[in-house]
């Protein structure tokens, strides 16, 4: 970080700055928990959109009417879908600077998601380490959690996940 300089920006030039995506590896420390915000509401379109780009014809993801005639009473959001909007939530501060993603693990959806509830997310992170096969980069695994609105736990999982060791190096490797 530079002195002076917010965090999460990089001084490009004079009067100039740009953001920057991913906590560096020294900063994910065992230990540490970070809040994913904003909230992220699910939509009819999301749910849809999951269900058609996996293949999922189930018609509890798809179909009112006969949601509304199940336990849940209305249509309950395909897993995948809560799963890749939590994931996504928090790739701007632990995994913006991946370089590849080496596993998820002991997923368990706790609760059933609706179209409208909003989920907020938070990951701990358990281990890091550098990588012995790749010594330019660290191993990150973190627990992630996600609870809807009224703090229902809907989601749980462990991720692991390479970030290069030197943070700075890899963003001025690419000029994007």
């Amino acid at each position: 970080m530079t002195p002076g300089m917010p965090h999460g920006y990089r001084r490009t030039g004079e009067d100039r700055i740009r953001e920057s995506v991913g906590l560096s590896y020294p900063e994910l420390v065992p230990g540490l928990i970070i809040e994913h915000r904003p909230g992220r509401t699910v939509t009819e379109l999301d749910n849809l959109l999951g269900a058609a780009l996996s293949g999922n014809v189930a018609p509890i993801h798809t179909d009112a009417h006969y949601s509304s005639q199940t336990r849940w009473g209305r249509i309950l959001v395909c897993s995948g879908v809560t799963l890749n909007l939590v994931a996504g939530m928090t790739v701007r501060s632990i995994s913006g600077l991946t370089t590849a993603n080496l596993a998820v693990d002991h997923v368990r959806f706790t609760a059933p998601v609706h179209i409208g509830d909003t989920l907020y997310a938070e990951t701990k992170i358990l281990t890091r380490r550098a990588s012995e096969s790749r010594p330019d980069t660290g191993v990150i695994t973190c627990h992630t959690t996600a609870h809807n609105q009224d703090t229902t736990n809907v989601l749980a999982f462990i991720r692991t996940f390479l970030v290069p060791l030197d943070a700075d190096a890899a963003r001025d490797a690419v000029h994007y």
